[in-house]
C-alpha cells in the first residue's frame, strides 16, 4: 500500500512513525510543552532524526471537554509553525491535525502533506470535498460526538462491527468524491470507554477488510495510564507494549510522542516477521 505525499510515494507496507507535535497549551500529555519557535524546530528535528516519516501537528486540543475555538485562532497557532518547520526542514511531510476544512485548505496551501481529521467529515461537511480538491492524503478516525461530549457517546450494539460500518459509509462518501488516499484510525480514546479501546485492540486484525492503510494512536492514552494506575509522564513503556501488539495485527502507521522507541519496535517486530 503506499501513499503520494507531495509526489513522493510513501510505501507503507513496511510500517511508518507519525510524530505529534502539539502547539496546544491544553494537551493531555504535552500541552504547552513548546513554549517558543526554537523549542519546537529542536522537537521536529529530534522525531526526524530518530525516524518519523510524518510529523503530526494539532493546534486544537482533542482530549475530553477540551476548550472549544475558532478556526481563526487555529490557524493563528498553524500557519506560523508550518512556515518555520518548512523553511528549516524543507522535506518533512507535515499532516495536521484538524476538522475544519479552512483550517486543511490553508495548511496545505502554506505546505503541509495530509490531513488527519477526527471526525472523518462528520464536524465539517465541507471538509471531504475540499480534501478532494487538495489531492492529499486524507486520515479519517471513529469519533462519535465531539471533544466536548465524547465521553457521553460510548453507547454501541458491538463495537467491531460499528465501527467497520462505520467506516464503510465515510469510505464510500470520500470515494464517490475522488478521494483515493485514505488512511483508517479507530480512534482510541475517542468515545470509547477501557474495556472498548482493548476490545479494538485485541480486534485489530479485523479492520485488514476494508484493505486500506491502518494508523493507531494509543501513545501515552488513559488507556495504558489508567490500567496501570499511574500518568502519562509514565507511560511510555505501556505505549511500546501496545504499538507493539498493533504492529502485529497489521497497523500501518503508528502516531506517537516518543518516535525512537517507535520506530525500534518497528525494527524489532519486522525481524521477528522474517523469521
Amino acid at each position: 500500500m503506499t501513499i503520494n505525499c507531495k509526489g513522493q510515494l510513501i510505501d507503507l507496507k513496511s510500517p511508518k512513525v507519525m510524530g505529534i507535535l502539539n502547539i496546544t497549551p491544553d494537551s493531555f500529555y504535552d500541552g504547552g510543552k513548546h513554549k517558543n519557535e526554537k523549542d519546537i524546530l529542536n522537537h521536529v528535528e529530534k522525531m526526524l532524526v530518530n525516524g518519523a516519516t510524518f510529523v503530526d501537528i494539532g493546534g486544537y486540543s482533542s482530549k475530553p471537554n477540551a476548550e472549544h475555538i475558532t478556526a481563526d485562532e487555529e490557524l493563528q497557532r498553524l500557519l506560523p509553525i508550518i512556515h518555520s518547520i518548512l523553511k528549516k526542514f524543507p522535506e518533512t511531510l507535515l499532516s495536521i491535525d484538524t476538522f475544519r476544512s479552512q483550517v486543511a485548505k490553508h495548511c496545505i496551501e502554506a505546505g503541509a502533506a495530509l490531513i488527519n481529521d477526527i471526525s472523518a467529515g462528520n464536524l465539517d461537511e465541507n471538509m471531504l470535498q475540499t480534501v478532494a480538491d487538495l489531492k492529499v492524503p486524507y486520515i479519517m478516525m471513529h469519533m462519535k460526538g465531539t471533544p466536548q461530549n465524547m465521553v457521553k457517546q460510548t453507547t454501541y450494539n458491538n463495537i467491531i462491527k460499528d465501527v467497520l460500518f462505520y467506516f464503510s459509509e465515510r469510505l464510500a462518501a470520500a470515494k464517490q468524491l475522488g478521494i483515493m488516499d485514505i488512511i483508517i484510525d479507530p480512534g482510541f480514546g475517542f468515545a470509547k470507554t477501557q474495556e472498548q479501546n482493548f476490545e479494538l485492540l485485541n480486534h485489530l486484525e479485523l479492520f485488514k477488510m476494508i484493505e486500506k492503510p491502518l494508523l493507531v494512536g494509543i501513545s501515552r492514552k488513559s488507556m495504558i495510564y489508567k490500567t496501570l494506575q499511574n500518568t502519562p509522564d509514565d507511560a511510555l513503556n505501556g505505549t511500546t507494549v501496545l504499538n507493539t501488539i498493533a504492529l502485529q495485527k497489521g497497523a500501518s502507521i503508528v502516531r506517537v510522542h516518543d518516535v525512537k522507541e517507535a520506530v525500534e519496535s518497528i525494527k524489532l517486530v519486522e525481524a521477528l516477521s522474517k523469521c
